[in-house]
């Protein structure tokens, strides 16, 4: 079978699903079933509407937390650490061993302060800053 390869730009849900398909059924049959777990915490104002909160999902047996936000009019006052607080006890719920995240580097200090530390970064991503990954295990 003769492949070619193409870009997409943008991509399909279906091509989406044509990569992670045999992916799946690939790790699955090498280390088992995933477990995978989306997970939302939001942050949502008086008429209902979604402001910010935490994205996340849990897959074998580690929550990975995608995307955090806080209306820059709230922050300062605990609600991103209660957001991860909130993740951390899902993660306990799911059976996790841990939780991982990546971020800024000007956003590491948030973390820390939660109990995370550092396992690898990539410098200038964006360019001039630093992309670091942290875990924090259970």
């Amino acid at each position: 079978m003769a492949l070619d390869i193409v870009l997409a730009d943008p991509p399909s849900a279906d091509d989406h699903a044509a990569i992670a398909r045999p992916l799946v059924a690939f790790n699955t049959a090498a280390f088992g079933p995933s477990g995978y777990h989306p997970l939302a915490l939001l942050l949502r104002d008086e008429s209902g509407q979604t402001r910010g909160g935490l994205w996340a999902r849990a897959s074998f047996g580690w929550l990975y937390v995608e995307l955090l936000v806080v209306p820059e009019a709230e922050r300062g006052r605990g609600l991103g650490a209660e957001l991860m607080g909130r993740a951390e006890t899902e993660a306990r719920r799911l059976g996790c061993r841990g939780l991982w995240v990546d971020c800024f580097g000007q956003m590491r200090g948030f973390y820390e302060k939660l109990g995370y530390a550092a396992f690898g970064a990539i410098p200038d991503h964006p360019e001039g800053v630093e992309r670091v990954f942290l875990k924090k295990p259970l």
